[in-house]
């Protein structure tokens, strides 16, 4: 690959950049997009090594992304952090947040094996192992703490889908109307679902089915760990319908997970992020068709979401 070639994506001021960090007689030689990616360009570059060898790295790159180099700093700090404990996130190679090398923010870092699953089958081998690695990265105590989650959406910008369960879609904004209760600080991946994870799933032998990575540590916050669980709740409903989501939050407290002590308290935390999807629909479902779930077109995504959002107000009555 030579200083001009853009295969795969990589611009010339990227390659340039990432050729500087690189091992002593080590080149990108070359490079493949990733697929997946909502917010972020994601790339595995092969690097040829000095012994004739290669080895992988992963590019992240912003493209006109308000905020990139706050997201950026945010995640090499995170996976600076998560080094040595246990928990399989990729180790920060370099990093340019604000584009002082590369034409746009980037982010590079090592590459994890594994792949992300997004498909029915096996599903049931995979929720305990997620909610088990959610336990794990709760039980981080770091000795600097992220910044104080944030949670963007309100009563007034929810997006009621066309035809959805009224009566259950105005008690779900009603319920996110009142402050948020009171938790007990955790560290927070903050984007924790079956498409930031990946999997290594030996095809005859599921039971040893492992998770391999966790990615995209861009949001890592602090704040209750409920919001984590939500999200991921919200993420399997759409993905395999509604039980799955009620499911996984079953499946925290199986694994040693210790969620909000009332109902109604966990409760809220999973309508506002279920009614956080109300907003996205379109650009959270484009990358899982992407993916091959080709069957998860915007209106099946809203039609989930209505049946998740009223599953869960039948909980809370």
């Amino acid at each position: 690959m030579t200083d001009h070639d853009e295969a795969g994506g990589v611009r010339p001021l990227e390659l340039a950049w990432v050729n500087r960090h690189l091992e002593v007689g080590e080149r990108v030689v070359g490079a493949e997009v990733l697929d997946g990616g909502i917010t972020a360009d994601m790339r595995r570059l092969t690097i040829g090594t000095r012994d004739g060898g290669t080895r992988d790295l992963v590019l992240r790159t912003f493209v006109d992304v308000e905020h990139a180099e706050d997201w950026l700093n945010r995640e090499a700090g995170a996976l600076t952090l998560l080094q040595g404990t246990g928990v399989p996130a990729p180790g920060p190679v370099a990093v340019d947040p604000a584009a002082a090398h590369c034409e746009y923010p980037s982010l590079l870092m090592t590459h994890l094996a594994g792949r992300t699953v997004l498909d029915d089958e096996g599903l049931e081998t995979r929720v305990p192992l997620l909610a088990r690695q959610l336990v794990a990265i709760h039980a981080l105590r770091p000795a600097e703490r992220p910044r104080e989650y944030v949670a963007l959406t309100t009563a007034d910008t929810v997006v009621t889908p066309k035809g959805a369960d009224a009566a259950a879609w105005a008690a779900a904004i009603d319920v996110i109307r009142r402050p948020a209760p009171p938790y007990e600080g955790r560290f927070l991946h903050r984007d924790f679902h079956p498409g930031n994870v990946l999997f290594d799933m030996p095809p005859s032998r599921p039971a040893d089915t492992r998770i391999t990575g966790v990615v995209d540590w861009a949001a890592a916050s602090w704040g209750p760990a409920d919001l984590d669980v939500a999200h991921c709740s919200t993420n399997l409903a759409l993905l395999h319908g509604p039980v799955w989501g009620l499911r996984f939050a079953e499946a925290y407290e199986e694994a040693g997970g210790v969620p909000a002590a009332a109902a109604s308290e966990r409760l809220y935390w999973r309508v506002r992020d279920a009614l956080a999807f109300s907003e996205e629909v379109q650009s959270v479902s484009r990358p899982w068709r992407e993916a091959g779930r080709t069957d998860l077109t915007t209106r099946a995504v809203e039609e989930r979401l209505d049946a998740y959002v009223s599953a869960l107000m039948d909980a809370l009555g």
